[in-house]
């Protein structure tokens, strides 16, 4: 029979993200029937009583912990997938969200040129049809000129800048978003689209930087009022701030399905490569170290890889 204390383990095994299985395993496969039947009346969180006294599971709490179950598996899955595969699946899900295209601006605007171009071949592959294909399937207006130039580009990786037209198209940019108030989507300036989908992430960090000059602001800072454009410069010009921002709000006690996914996909997909950055970004922003962070919020197995993801980067 399990032990009293033990059984008041069993509500944090239940909560947070992940479900830590070895508490589960240990305490439940020792309980009597009367200790689960004690435990149902008093974890009032998972478990309602109807007009007969009859505790049932909260419907809400069964797809929950069936959505935490699945995330370790998941997490596993996606770490063993080919970068590109992964990629290209993401891209395919990113367009089945209604207008959340975050992940697909994610994947074609913080991967290198080689990476995406990877990503859309593999999209081919399984999916017999080129991810541009279904974007004007799919996508609507007014996204679908900027997300089409956004997954086509294959962009310059080298060092040689032109100061003079970096800073033409940072007054470019600052003149369109003095519009915005005036009703101006600038995702449907022509211009901004071929910065956008054109520029080396040499040259758009610069443009940033001369953004600042002229404005005075940080440019995601003025974009704070057109979230989806404010994410396409960010992933371009600034992306260990935009995967540090994911990463909190996906470790908010609040945070929805949608956010909670975001902690395993920056981690897995990130963890190759600039996991360290990002986790020093995330202490600076927040003053929370990450494995600190994910230790107090996520359980069990989930936890652990997660944690051992992201101390590849130490």
């Amino acid at each position: 029979m399990a032990e009293p204390e033990e059984l008041e383990e069993l509500p944090r095994a239940f909560s947070g993200f992940g479900v830590d299985e070895k508490t589960l395993v240990s305490v439940l496969g020792k309980s009597h029937w009367e200790q689960r039947r004690d435990l149902r009346k008093g974890a009032l969180d998972f478990f309602i009583e109807d007009e007969r006294q009859f505790e049932k599971w909260d419907e809400r709490y069964i797809l929950q912990l069936r959505n935490e179950f699945l995330r370790f598996k998941d997490a596993i899955v996606q770490w063993m997938m080919h970068p590109w595969e992964r990629d290209a699946r993401l891209l395919k899900e990113s367009l089945h969200k209604g207008n959340d295209y975050t992940v697909l601006v994610e994947v074609a605007c913080t991967r290198s040129s080689d990476e995406l171009l990877g990503a859309r071949k593999a999209y081919h592959s399984l999916f017999d049809r080129s991810i541009e294909e279904d974007i004007v399937r799919f996508v609507q207006a007014p996204y679908t000129k900027l997300l089409l130039g956004l997954v086509s580009a294959y962009r310059y990786e080298g060092s040689k800048l032109h100061e003079e037209t970096m800073q033409t198209e940072a007054n470019v940019i600052y003149e369109a978003i003095q519009q915005v108030p005036d009703g101006k989507i600038l995702m449907e300036d022509d211009e901004i689209v071929r910065i956008l989908s054109i520029r080396s992430k040499h040259h758009l960090k610069a443009v940033y930087e001369h953004y600042k000059e002229i404005s005075g602001n940080d440019l995601d800072d003025d974009l704070e009022v057109d979230s989806f454009m404010m994410e396409t410069f960010l992933c371009l010009c600034k992306p260990r701030k935009y995967f540090s921002k994911v990463l909190a709000a996906s470790l908010e006690q609040s945070a929805d399905e949608a956010a909670k996914e975001g902690l395993t996909r920056v981690v897995v997909t990130r963890a190759d490569n600039d996991i360290r950055e990002i986790a020093e970004k995330f202490c600076e922003k927040y003053e929370t170290d990450l494995k600190e962070k994910i230790e107090e919020i996520t359980n069990g197995n989930y936890r652990d890889l997660l944690l051992t993801l992201v101390s590849r980067g130490d």
